[in-house]
C-alpha cells in the first residue's frame, strides 16, 4: 500500500493503521499483521483504502 499513498502510521497489537492524504481528506485503514487473512476482512481493506482491488492480487 505505501507505493499508492499510505504510509503507517501507527501500530496497535497485531494491526498496521495506515493512512493516506488526499487534499482535505485522510483515508485510515485498519490492516492486520497476519500471515492469511478472511476473505470479509480483506474485501473490507480494499473497500475502504478506494484502491482497485487488482492492486491487492497475487500473481
Amino acid at each position: 500500500m505505501a507505493k499508492h499513498g499510505f504510509e503507517q502510521v501507527r501500530r496497535k497489537g497485531s494491526h498496521m493503521i495506515m493512512q493516506k492524504k488526499t487534499g482535505r481528506t485522510t483515508i485510515t485503514v485498519p490492516v492486520p499483521d497476519h500471515d492469511e487473512l478472511k476473505t470479509g476482512t480483506l474485501l473490507g481493506i480494499i473497500k475502504q483504502s478506494g484502491l482497485p482491488r487488482n492492486v491487492f492480487e497475487t500473481s
